[in-house]
């Protein structure tokens, strides 16, 4: 049985999701020449690999999911002590209003959980075409079951864990909702529903933009 540090750091500040960009380029700022973490970028070149540290927007104020390293690396942001930050053209006081901390199992399992995921980027100019001119609702579902089997494999891979077992999951309901410009690419996102028997972490990242708030699971009790 394999457990996974959680760490979640809950402010009183609102913040709407046009700022979640901003929100992290704040805390970078604040925490300037602290872990790669932080920001997933080392001399000029990426870290490819899934990101530690999310930023996020949970029940309309900021937060931060901090995951496996990243629950150490966050130490960094309260050593600097420099809460006094900018967020776009606002001068902001971040106050912490809780800080919550837990261990959640990640693992397959026989049986299977229920799963919200919001803001899910799944597709790219390539495979949103080939989505688009898909007429069959199953083969468009079976097309994002594959995906997303990948991105929990990415997490996966990202704190360390191998599955030993099928991963298997089901798309029970999914809405396109609006589309945006990612990285210069323009995007469709997604609010779904799912199973899978692998239990995951609630509020952790799942697919493209996953540090900046994008694709946020909620597991159904």
């Amino acid at each position: 049985m394999i457990k996974q540090k959680i760490l979640i750091v809950h402010f009183r500040n609102p913040l709407s999701p046009h700022e979640l960009p901003q929100f992290r380029g704040a805390i970078i700022h604040a925490t300037e020449n602290a872990d790669i973490l932080f920001h997933n970028h080392a001399e000029n070149q990426l870290r490819y690999a899934y990101p530690l540290i999310q930023y996020k927007r949970i029940r309309n104020n900021a937060a931060i999911v901090c995951i496996g390293e990243g629950t150490e690396a966050i130490g960094d942001f309260f050593s600097s002590r420099n809460f006094d930050v900018n967020i776009g053209n606002r001068k902001v006081t971040l106050e912490i209003e809780a800080i919550t901390a837990r261990q959640e199992v990640v693992q397959v399992w026989d049986s299977s959980f229920s799963y919200h995921i919001n803001k899910w980027l799944p597709l790219n100019q390539e495979n949103y075409a080939r989505y688009r001119q898909s007429e069959s609702l199953a083969e468009r579902y079976t097309m994002l079951e594959k995906i997303l089997t990948g991105n929990i494999l990415s997490f996966a891979k990202g704190v360390g864990i191998r599955f030993e077992k099928q991963i298997i999951c089901q798309i029970t309901e999914a809405q396109e909702s609006y589309s945006l410009e990612y990285k210069k690419v323009r995007m469709t996102t997604f609010h779904a529903k799912f199973k899978s028997n692998v239990s995951l972490p609630s509020l952790i990242g799942l697919g493209k933009g996953v540090s900046q708030g994008f694709g946020t699971i909620y597991r159904q009790q």
